[in-house]
């Protein structure tokens, strides 16, 4: 089976997640607390696992491998079926570029480790520290939102789900625990109000985890 280092609130984690319920595979979550006793993440059999000391971790029999888009490209070329990135060479690109809007835009700005750096070592206050989240999410949203009035059916591109919906997905889900407004982006509110009336989707949120708190 495979084994996934998740932690239930990490939107990498939460991707990846995603792209295996879509895929239709069976696995088990390894639960990792990103913040309980400094965070396990640093723990040294830990990071024999990952010498990035982040989730999440890949386990497919002996095969290990980190980084959330590397992850959902393997699962997309050894389960091919239904596909994450489908049709032609340049639909494709499409998607990809959608997915690293959020994963080189976005994401990296506002996870966990610059949070602490801007607060612990920098000094911001958390209104600072919200404004910047907003910031750079509003960003990303904004240039997402545009793409899509090129791309957008019921998903992110056309109409059915890709990897661009397992990267948007967990960046609204970050969004709104941060009190920021999705009506100013119909299209992304759109796309989302649909992903969540599908299973796969619902099964990895954040809230349905085994490492979820009560």
């Amino acid at each position: 089976m495979i084994k996934l280092y998740s932690y239930f609130r990490s939107s990498c984690s939460y991707r990846v997640r995603i792209a295996l319920n879509l895929k239709g595979l069976d696995y088990e979550i390894l639960p990792v607390h990103l913040v309980k006793d400094g965070g396990e993440q640093f723990k040294p059999e830990f990071q024999e696992i990952n010498p990035q000391s982040r989730v999440p971790v890949l386990l497919d029999d002996s095969f290990e491998l980190f980084q959330s888009m590397a992850i959902i490209e393997y699962l997309d070329e050894k389960h091919q079926r239904p596909s994450l990135f489908p049709g032609t060479a340049q639909e494709r690109a499409h998607i990809r570029k959608l997915c690293e809007i959020i994963n080189a835009d976005v994401q990296p700005l506002q996870n966990l480790r610059v949070l602490t750096h801007l607060v612990d070592e920098l000094g911001a206050s958390e209104e600072q520290k919200l404004q910047w989240i907003r910031t750079w999410i509003g960003q990303g949203f904004a240039s997402y939102e545009a793409v899509l009035q090129e791309t957008a059916g019921k998903f992110s591109f056309g109409d059915q789900p890709t990897a661009a919906d397992c990267f948007l997905i967990p960046q609204i889900y970050n969004a709104l625990r941060f009190d920021m407004d999705l009506d100013i982006y119909p299209l992304i509110s759109k796309v989302y109000n649909h992903c969540k009336s599908i299973e796969a989707f619902e099964k990895a949120h954040p809230g349905n985890q085994p490492d979820t708190p009560a």
